[in-house]
C-alpha cells in the first residue's frame, strides 16, 4: 500500500475505567484492514496491568491493591506487569501488517518527548528510556501482539506516577532488578515530570502532532462515546472484567518452578498424577506468547519420567524446569 493512499485516526479515551479501556483497544485490534493506522491515548486509575501469561497474585499485591479501590487488568499481549495511575498516559498503535511499523511507532513517542528538550532512547526488547546524570532511567514498558487483520504496539508513559504505590502494589522480583544493575523499582524508572514541564494533559497535543509527522497526513479525530456504543466492546468488557479472565486457576496453584532466562522470567505451575502433567499454568514476561503456549501443550497429559522433544530454545527452558 503506498504512503498517500493511508489514513490515519486519533483517538483519546474520556474514561479511567480498565475495563473500558482495554474493550476498546482489542474492538479496534479486531477490525478488518481498511488501510489505517489508529493512535489511541488512554488512562487507567489506579491499576495493575499483568501480561496475558502471568499469575496476578506473584506480580501484585492483589488483596492490598482490590481494598484501595484499585484494579487487576489482565492485557492480551505479553510482558511484564506495570502500573498505571491519573498521572500516566498510555498509547496504543494499531495498523494492518502492510502498514505496521514498529520503529516508525517508537519514533512517534520520541519525538512528542524531544519536544520537551528530553532524548530518549528504546531500550531492550521493549522499554524505552531517558538519561539521567548518565545513568538510563526506564520511562516506558512496550508490549505487542498480532491479530487477523491487525498488529498492536502499545505502552505507558510514567509522567507524574504515584512511585510509592507502584512499590506497595508491585512485587518486583529481586532477580529482575539484579539482572538490571538496580537496587529499587525507584532506581530503575523515572517519572518525566521530575525532568521536564510536562503532564498527562499537555502531552498528548504533541503526541498528536508527531503521529501527524511520522506518518505525513491528517489525522481524523474518533469519538471515544462512539467506539463504546459498539456492541462487540461491550462484549469485550464483559470478559476483561471476568474472574476467569483475571485469575483462572491461579488462586488454586502452588509455584513449583522458577527460572530467569534471557529471553524473560518464568513461573511454572503443574498438577502431577501417576506421573502424568494433569495440568499446568505457566506466567512469565515473556513477548513471544507462541513458545508459551506450545510449552503448555507440550506439558498438559506429559509422562513426568520422558522429555517432550522440541527444536524451540525458549521451550527447552521451560521443559528443563520440569525434567
Amino acid at each position: 500500500m503506498k504512503l498517500q493512499s493511508m489514513k490515519l485516526q486519533f483517538v483519546v479515551s474520556n474514561s479511567v475505567d480498565p475495563f473500558w479501556n482495554v474493550s476498546v483497544e482489542n474492538y479496534l485490534v479486531s477490525l478488518p484492514d481498511s488501510g489505517t493506522v489508529v493512535m489511541y491515548l488512554w488512562k487507567n486509575r489506579r491499576t495493575v496491568v499483568i501480561g496475558r501469561n502471568q499469575n496476578p497474585f506473584s506480580e501484585c499485591n492483589v488483596e492490598m491493591l482490590l481494598s484501595e479501590g484499585g484494579h487487576v487488568m489482565r492485557r492480551t499481549t505479553g510482558g511484564g506487569a506495570v502500573y498505571h495511575d491519573d498521572g500516566n498516559i498510555n498509547f496504543s498503535f494499531i495498523a494492518p501488517y502492510g502498514l505496521y511499523d514498529q520503529a516508525r511507532q517508537f519514533e512517534v513517542i520520541r519525538q512528542a518527548i524531544a519536544s520537551y528538550g528530553l532524548d530518549c532512547c528504546v531500550s531492550g526488547r521493549n522499554d524505552m528510556t531517558v538519561n539521567v546524570d548518565g545513568q538510563p532511567r526506564k520511562f516506558s514498558g512496550n508490549a505487542f501482539s498480532k491479530a487477523k487483520h491487525q498488529r498492536l504496539h502499545h505502552g505507558t508513559l510514567l509522567i507524574k506516577s504515584n512511585i510509592e504505590d507502584l512499590q506497595r502494589y508491585l512485587k518486583v522480583k529481586p532477580a529482575k532488578l539484579q539482572k538490571h544493575g538496580v537496587s529499587s523499582v525507584q532506581s530503575r524508572v523515572v517519572n518525566l515530570s521530575e525532568l521536564a514541564d510536562i503532564n498527562s494533559e499537555n502531552i498528548v497535543q504533541p503526541l498528536h502532532d508527531a503521529f501527524e509527522k511520522i506518518y505525513c497526513g491528517k489525522a481524523v479525530d474518533v469519538a471515544f462515546e462512539q467506539l463504546i456504543a459498539e456492541p462487540e466492546v461491550r462484549r469485550l468488557h464483559d470478559i476483561y472484567c471476568s474472574e476467569e479472565w483475571l485469575y483462572g486457576n491461579w488462586r488454586s496453584f502452588t509455584a513449583t518452578r522458577n527460572g530467569q532466562f534471557d529471553w524473560g522470567m518464568i513461573e511454572l505451575q503443574i498438577a502431577i498424577e501417576d506421573d502424568v502433567i494433569t495440568d499446568v499454568q505457566i506466567a512469565s514476561d515473556a513477548l513471544d506468547l507462541d513458545a508459551l503456549d506450545d510449552a503448555r501443550r507440550l506439558l498438559t497429559g506429559a509422562d513426568i519420567k520422558k522429555r517432550p522433544q522440541t527444536e524451540s530454545a525458549i521451550i527447552g527452558d521451560i521443559l528443563s524446569l520440569v525434567y
